[in-house]
Parts: C-alpha cells; sequence; structure tokens
C-alpha cells in the first residue's frame, strides 16, 4: 500500500486550496476501494465511505470525514486522466513480472453508455493485457480526432513489452507499429485485412502458390459445437512485395476455421484469417499465441461489461468516463491477483464489501 500511496501521489490536485476538506490521495483511495467493493456510481462510493468509515480511519487521514459523491465526481471528473493512466501503469509493472514469451494484446474498447443525444461516444480506450498475468498492462485514450493507430504506440512507449509477443487485430497492421514493437525488442502477431490490400493479396497468393507449408490442426469441443482450426505457416516468402518495410518479418500465417453446432439447425460456420509475424516458430506455437489474443475480449472488456457494467455507465463529465474505467481496471487486477479464492469477480466485489478481513487481503495493506 506505501508503494500504491507513493505513485499515485504524482498526480496534481486540480483543486483550489479553499476547496480542499479531503486530502486527494483519501480521495483516490476510497474511489479504488469502493469500486472493488461493487460501488458503481459516485453515490455508491458515497454510501460505501459512510457505511465503512471507521474501517477507513485505520489507515485514512479523512480530516473531515468522508467525501460526498458531488466530491468524488467533481475530483475524477477533473484529475489529468494522462497522469492517472500513468500512474496506474507504473503500478501494474510493480505488481507483476511479465515474463519471456509472453502474449501481450492490445485492443480497443468504446465505452458506449458515455454518448448523449444519440451521438457517437467520444471514449474509447485502448488497452494491453497480460496474457499470462490475467491482468491489465495499461490503456490509453483514443483522441476524439484520431483512431486506434496513432494510440497504440502511445501505449507501447508506456509499458514494457520486452521479450513478449504483441498481437495486435487488423487496425494495427502498420509499417510503423511492426517497427514500434521490435524496437522495444519485442515479437509481433498482426492480423492482416483488406485495409492492408497489397499484403492481403501478396499472402493470398503466398498460399496459393507456396510449397513450404508448416500446418496444425486442432479441434475444440465444447457448448454444443465442433470447432475445428488449422493453421498454416510460411517462412519462405516469394510473393510478398517490399517485405523489408515490415520490420522484422518473419512468418505469414492462415487459420481456417470451421465451427459445427451439434443438436441445432444453425449453419455451419467458416472463417479464414491472414496474419504476419516476426515469430519464427512453426504453426501449433503460433496457432497457440493467436488464440490467447481473444483472452483481452473475453476476459478484460466482456468482464468489464458484466462484472463492473462499464457500458451501462453514463458519466461523460470531464475525464470521469476514463478516469473511472482506470478506476476499475485497478480493481479488475487487484481481484484477479487474488488466485485463492473460487469465486467469480462480481462475488469477490461483494466479499470484499461485506468482510474487511478479505479486502485487507486484496489491498495488501496492514491496519
Amino acid at each position: 500500500m506505501n508503494k500504491f500511496k507513493s505513485i499515485f501521489s504524482k498526480i496534481n490536485d486540480p483543486r483550489s486550496d479553499i476547496n480542499k476538506l479531503h486530502n486527494l490521495e483519501d480521495i483516490l483511495l476510497i474511489g479504488i476501494i469502493s469500486v472493488i467493493c461493487a460501488a458503481d456510481s459516485w453515490k455508491d462510493m458515497e454510501t460505501y465511505a459512510k457505511a465503512k468509515v471507521d474501517f477507513l480511519r485505520s489507515f485514512l487521514d479523512l480530516p473531515n470525514g468522508t467525501p460526498s459523491d458531488d466530491t468524488f465526481n467533481r475530483v475524477f471528473s477533473s484529475i489529468d486522466s494522462e497522469q492517472f493512466e500513468t500512474c496506474f501503469i507504473d503500478w501494474v509493472s510493480n505488481l507483476i513480472d511479465i515474463t519471456a514469451g509472453e502474449v501481450i494484446p492490445i485492443d480497443g474498447k468504446t465505452l458506449r453508455g458515455a454518448k448523449s443525444n444519440g451521438k457517437k461516444s467520444p471514449f474509447h480506450m485502448v488497452s494491453a493485457w497480460a496474457s499470462k498475468n490475467n491482468m491489465v498492462l495499461g490503456q490509453v485514450k483514443v483522441s476524439e480526432k484520431s483512431n486506434e493507430i496513432t494510440a497504440i504506440p502511445k501505449l507501447l512507449e508506456l509499458i514494457t513489452v520486452k521479450g513478449c509477443v504483441v498481437t495486435i487485430d487488423a487496425m494495427g497492421c502498420q509499417k510503423a507499429i511492426a517497427e514500434t514493437i521490435i524496437k522495444q525488442e519485442a515479437d509481433y502477431i498482426l492480423a492482416v485485412k483488406e485495409n492492408q490490400k497489397q499484403l492481403h493479396q501478396d499472402i493470398l497468393d503466398e498460399f496459393r502458390f507456396g510449397k513450404t507449408i508448416d500446418s496444425h490442426t486442432d479441434e475444440d469441443l465444447g457448448h454444443g459445437r465442433i470447432e475445428t482450426r488449422k493453421c498454416s505457416v510460411i517462412n519462405d516468402f516469394k510473393f510478398i512485395e517490399d517485405q523489408d518495410k515490415w520490420t522484422g518479418l518473419e512468418s505469414i500465417v492462415k487459420v481456417e476455421s470451421i465451427r459445427e453446432f451439434k443438436n441445432s439447425d444453425k449453419p455451419t460456420e467458416t472463417a479464414t484469417r491472414y496474419y504476419i509475424s516476426s515469430v519464427k516458430t512453426d504453426a501449433k506455437a503460433l496457432q497457440k499465441m493467436i488464440r490467447l489474443h481473444w483472452g483481452i475480449e473475453n476476459k478484460l472488456h466482456w468482464v468489464l461489461d458484466v462484472a463492473f457494467s462499464e457500458d451501462a455507465s453514463r458519466k461523460r463529465a470531464g475525464n470521469a468516463a476514463q478516469n473511472f474505467s482506470i478506476l476499475s481496471k485497478i480493481a479488475l487486477n487487484l481481484l484477479r491477483k487474488d488466485k485463492q479464492t473460487k469465486q467469480g469477480l462480481k462475488g469477490k466485489r461483494l466479499k470484499a464489501a461485506y468482510d474487511n478481513n478479505y479486502l485487507i487481503k486484496i489491498l495488501g495493506i496492514k491496519v
């Protein structure tokens, strides 16, 4: 907890001196603790703090009692979100150990509840996920007048990916992004679609005419379906134009999937996906890495919507949506760090709200 406080104390206090009834550090920590304990709104934060004031006083100052919902709203709406994101990334780097070969998926998510008057939501976050550690490494907001292509390099500059394999969907299939990843002494697997028309066509030609192809097929049975996936890899290129402009390019990959539904009238689903990679290995290993990419959808984005109600959140004032997203990811990381409690995230959040001893364990503090 001391390390946590020292990192987040770097955030500038946006309030004037006359309005500082509560320490910024206390507000930040109550915000984090209450989100761990199932708070999804500023009013929830106020309610939790009032109910647990004696417990909170055992490790926080609270010179003027607990903050109101308006105070939480004003502070988290005005805190510099880039500072908050940087502190979050620094904190995560002290929380987990990234091992060589770990797959780091990067993907974006729109905060849908933040839209107003039928307009498109202005809040879109790009996050990095540590697949082995099962935690969020960091996030950055996509500029309103930009897209993920500019946000991904910014995120890569902030996190440590040395020795890892970074996986990104087709939006991130850019020469500059590939070069950035290699410069950080990491590898990449980038999905290729028709946004890279020439590269996509070259890969189609390579798999049509190429001869030296390694392949691996596996089957997944469950949930009333049978899915067969065949991964094919070529390392010796003949038809990839300007391949030297894709820094570190070693492999092109094709994944063909067939999904059949048992006891159902659903038609068989087929899909073919293509990738480029700086990893030179066999088809079995590459297929495993590619499948790990979907962890960011299943274990982060879906969880934020289901367990943290992120898409239902209507926060949009100032930096509120972005900063609350960081609070949710801090809570998610701390709850995921507990591997002994055999409950889902919703159950862990409620357990932390009811059981101070369990919350102390999650926070790693001494009271």
